[in-house]
């Protein structure tokens, strides 16, 4: 029996961002352990609808345990939140009046998911969120080149110590695959100068295990091509939530947000507007919303959560 633990993030927040009323139209794009998902599904009775996606199986297959009780007002779907717009055309929907999504990894998956996600534990290199993927962490580890286990570690880990840590990864490989979560920790651990090691408050392998599984499952670019339509899917008045807990995932979130609120894009030098483009949403949260101490201290997992919301006008 598999144990999904996972506590959701800045649950009171989201709920009074997403404006959650009896039916209405729900999305949860990230399942997760379904405490979102729940939550939502009380404030939607009798009539409401909530759809809910993951692309972990175990996630979805958890949902229908914890979301038992709400069954006649959830459909779930293991599929990918890129696939959304693909997924109310199934269900032959044109707009919904709420969407979240929560760009946090599961306690589970770092728990017990077995994948490698934790560099605490002895684990095969997978990190796939969908295990019906086609890449593991140990594939680019094993096969990538130097310079772009470097880039990867600099832009999604925001690592200082890339360069060391890509050299010491190749070195290594070239004696013995690397297959395994603590192999690659050691590894990485080795490579960070020893002043370095004492002087972080965090591990020294943290950073490169989160760019590892960012490039792994391709975050960035699904959140990129999410984005670019996703006021589409909203009914005037409907809203998006966001939660991101990475530097680069909320800059995607606010440059699009930005880009949205904007009315004429014709060049500064055009004596009048000839775009004619008008404003789609408005932004609920001018500054995202951060945890609170209180939150951090029962969920540390929260701590560098960034709450974002618009309403589509």
């Amino acid at each position: 029996m598999v144990l999904f633990r996972h506590i959701p993030v800045m649950l009171p927040e989201v709920l009074g961002y997403l404006n959650c009323r009896p039916g209405k139209i729900y999305v949860d794009c990230t399942l997760g352990g379904s405490g979102h998902a729940r939550a939502v599904c009380a404030r939607i009775l009798p009539d409401g609808l909530l759809i809910g996606i993951d692309q972990d199986i175990v996630a979805v297959e958890n949902a229908r345990k914890v979301l038992k009780s709400f069954e006649f007002n959830v459909r779930l779907f293991h599929d990918d939140f890129v696939n959304l717009p693909n997924i109310l055309k199934r269900l032959e929907i044109t707009a919904v009046d709420g969407i979240l999504l929560d760009l946090g990894v599961s306690l589970f998956q770092i728990e017990s998911s077995g994948r490698g996600f934790s560099f605490k534990k002895d684990e095969p290199l997978d990190m796939r969120m969908n295990q019906g993927a086609g890449t593991k962490a140990e594939d680019l580890i094993n096969n990538m080149e130097e310079k772009n286990l470097r880039k990867i570690f600099q832009e999604y880990g925001e690592e200082r110590w890339a360069g060391q840590i890509a050299k010491k990864i190749v070195k290594e490989r070239k004696r013995k695959s690397i297959r395994s979560s603590s192999q690659l920790a050691q590894i990485v651990y080795d490579a960070v100068p020893g002043r370095a090691k004492f002087n972080q408050k965090i591990h020294p392998a943290t950073r490169a295990f989160m760019a590892l599984r960012i490039a792994v499952n391709k975050e960035l670019e699904k959140l990129e091509l999410f984005m670019a339509n996703v006021e589409d899917l909203l009914s005037p008045k409907g809203r998006l939530c966001i939660l991101s807990f990475h530097s680069l995932e909320d800059r995607i979130v606010k440059t699009r947000i930005r880009d949205l609120e904007k009315t004429c894009v014709c060049p500064p030098d055009f004596p009048e507007c000839v775009c004619n483009k008008k404003r789609k949403v408005c932004s609920l949260t001018k500054k995202p919303v951060r945890p609170s101490e209180e939150e951090i201290i029962k969920n540390p997992m929260a701590r560098s959560a960034k709450l974002r919301a618009i309403e589509r006008i």
